[in-house]
């Protein structure tokens, strides 16, 4: 992000704190890869959770997502810049959603996200370019992670791997 973006948003502010993955979408080269991995810590304590539980904090981070991502898309005066990253953080929440968390499963939710969500195929990118503002940044990895999510659930279910063990 240059300096004159910067000056715009201030992690001080929740919103912006929240838009930007707690300042991990300011890392200047790939701030959505690394607005994924800031999920991981999230995602390792969510894994203590009963499903009822973890998916009520996914709905209520994408809900919560939407005006975080809107109003630092605001203050930015750019829509979806890649320093929002709150979209990836959800978006790998989704992708975990009745899957075990292990090291394994991590890494590989953490490839097919990053996947569907830089590479775009259909639906994805329809959602990326018809649905704007905030709930547009959040629907497009939404969407990558319910496409994630089904991978892993094919994966752990046709037993092609074992992704129930560490």
């Amino acid at each position: 992000m240059d300096k004159e973006l910067r000056k715009r948003v201030s992690l001080l502010n929740p919103d912006h704190f929240f838009g930007l993955g707690f300042g991990s979408g300011l890392v200047p080269i790939m701030p959505g890869t690394f607005g994924s991995l800031a999920a991981l810590p999230i995602l390792i304590l969510m894994a203590y959770l009963p499903l009822s539980y973890f998916l009520m904090v996914t709905v209520i981070s994408a809900v919560v997502g939407i005006r975080f991502c809107q109003k630092t898309s605001d203050s930015l005066k750019l829509h979806d810049h890649g320093s929002i990253v709150w979209d990836e953080i959800v978006g790998m929440m989704v992708v975990f959603i009745a899957i075990p968390i292990t090291t394994v499963n991590l890494l590989i939710g953490f490839l097919l996200f990053r996947f569907f969500d830089i590479l775009k195929p259909w639906p994805i990118r329809l959602f990326d370019k018809k649905v704007h503002g905030g709930l547009g940044i959040m629907l497009d990895d939404i969407v990558a992670g319910l496409i994630a999510c089904a991978c892993m659930h094919a994966l752990m279910y046709s037993e092609l791997l074992n992704l129930n063990s560490v």
